[in-house]
């Protein structure tokens, strides 16, 4: 596990950017997204193998880094899981606020895994 900024009450430490750290970090924080890491995996091993290129699994490590970021961040969590339940607002300034701030976090957790 790396170390990182403080954020208050982060559920564990940011882990490192290896398919079995955050496979164990995903285990911890959304262990009913184990499947779909997996599979996800799976089809980025594949692309690279079709592609010749470690391409798909740089893509794939970034995009789950993210999402553990996310999950494991009360303060990213809470924004993101109201930016989703407000996609769908039959109010479309909700839903496009909804929209931006869900772009926000995920911009956010990007830029904290890239440090």
């Amino acid at each position: 596990m790396s170390t990182q900024a403080d954020h208050g009450h982060d559920l564990i430490p940011r882990p490192e950017q290896t398919p079995d750290a955050l496979r164990a970090a995903l285990a911890v924080v959304a262990p009913g997204r184990l499947g779909e890491m997996q599979a996800t995996k799976d089809e980025a091993f594949a692309k690279a193998v079709e592609w010749q290129s470690l391409s798909p699994v740089q893509s794939w490590v970034l995009i789950w880094a993210r999402d553990i970021e996310i999950a494991r961040r009360p303060d990213l969590w809470t924004r993101y899981s109201h930016a989703k339940s407000t996609l769908e607002d039959e109010d479309p300034v909700a839903a496009e606020e909804a929209l931006r701030e869900l772009s926000a976090v995920l911009e956010e957790a990007m830029r904290a895994v890239r440090e």
